[in-house]
């Protein structure tokens, strides 16, 4: 079996996994060896936690997945555990527990900042029928915030375009990224990024796949695109510094499990080239908010 999602009544003592957060940072328990793991519990009161909000996410292998949110960090946790940075937990926990606790993430920070309706200024209740908050005063139903944007690699014969955000770390270069706007599509949102980002054209947009990423509440869009045209000019806000690299000689990189560096092995798959190890570590790649 797998992870199957579901929706329905949740509270602190349901037997479970759960995940725990407080803002970015996941608590899982540390074993003898230093491996991190989530907590399998009765419930989330044998953590010592009292978290602010708590949602049923679905079912692992049968078993419940329960997704809970602080407002603050506790003051004491348990021996062994600890809280962690969810980036720093890829390749750590095992695939599916990540792609849960992505989820998980995502949930818990749209349910602490939807407690009351922006309507009425009365308090949400979950529904028990669907992923939403629903105002008991007024009717109005809140859904979970999904932000699309699109991540291009840009091509130009055997090289990449890659460029430097301020948000990175030093020596880190990544591919292009950015929100989509209201009433835009995202094959427009593509060529308008890449325009204002760094000044040039491009054409034969190739869809590549997508990454849910919960910081803040995005969709990634991947894509493969060509050069068309213009010179490279930086907007020197969200893009500092960018510029053509060959495969023998490319910069540091956003680290594996990004989906910057999703398309970025694959063009070194396509010109049959292979990079050594530059990643920065837990360097993903956030897009550009608009």
């Amino acid at each position: 079996m797998s992870f199957v999602p579901a929706v329905g009544p949740a509270d602190e003592e349901i037997a479970g996994w759960w995940y725990c957060f407080q803002r970015a940072h996941l608590l899982v328990r540390e074993d003898g060896s230093g491996e991190s793991a989530v907590p399998r519990t009765p419930g989330v009161s044998a953590l010592g936690l009292r978290p602010d909000t708590v949602q049923l996410l679905g079912t692992h292998d049968g078993i419940p997945c329960l997704a809970a949110g602080l407002d603050a960090a506790p003051a004491a946790l348990p021996p062994g555990y600890r809280f962690v940075h969810l980036r720093e937990l890829f390749g750590v926990l095992p695939d599916e527990q990540f792609a849960i606790a992505t989820r998980a993430a995502h949930l818990a920070q749209w349910d602490l900042a939807h407690r009351f309706c922006g309507r009425c200024g009365k308090p949400l209740a979950l529904k028990s029928d669907e992923r939403a908050r629903v105002c008991l005063a007024c009717g109005q139903l809140y859904y979970p915030q999904i932000s699309p944007a699109v991540i291009v690699a840009v091509c130009r014969g055997n090289r990449i375009l890659l460029a430097r955000s301020p948000r990175f770390a030093p020596g880190v270069y990544s591919v292009l990224a950015g929100f989509v706007e209201a009433g835009e599509t995202v094959e427009a949102c593509v060529h308008r990024e890449i325009r204002e980002e760094v000044g040039i054209e491009v054409a034969h947009l190739r869809y590549i796949g997508s990454q849910p990423w919960p910081y803040p509440n995005s969709l990634m869009l991947g894509f493969m695109a060509e050069y068309a045209g213009g010179e490279i000019r930086v907007d020197g806000v969200e893009i500092l510094e960018a510029s053509w690299f060959t495969p023998d000689a490319l910069p540091g990189l956003p680290g594996p499990g990004s989906f910057a560096r999703v398309l970025i092995d694959r063009y070194l798959r396509r010109v049959g080239a292979f990079a050594e190890d530059r990643s920065a570590p837990h360097e993903g790649r956030r897009p550009s908010c608009r």
